[in-house]
C-alpha cells in the first residue's frame, strides 16, 4: 500500500486584500491507511538529545561540516 501525497497551496492576504505571501505544504492522505498495516505506528520528527550529541561528536571526529535549518510546518 502506498500513501499518496498532495500539495496544498494558500495565498495569505493583508488587510487591503493584497497578496502578502504564498504558502505551500505537502500533506499525506491519511484516509488511505489500512488498519493492521503499520496503523498503530507513528513517527515523531523529534530527535532525542543523546542522538544529537552522538551525531555531532561523530561529525566532529570526521571533520564534517554540519548545517542547521529550521522548517516551519504549521
Amino acid at each position: 500500500m502506498v500513501i499518496t501525497l498532495k500539495w496544498i497551496y494558500k495565498v495569505k492576504l493583508d488587510e487591503m486584500g493584497g497578496i502578502l505571501k504564498n504558502k505551500a505544504r505537502l500533506v499525506a492522505r491519511g484516509y488511505r491507511q489500512e488498519e493492521g498495516i503499520d496503523f498503530e505506528e507513528s513517527f515523531a520528527p523529534v530527535a532525542r538529545l543523546e542522538a544529537i550529541r552522538i551525531f555531532l561528536a561523530y561529525a566532529a571526529q570526521k571533520n564534517m561540516v554540519v548545517y542547521q535549518m529550521d522548517v516551519k510546518t504549521a
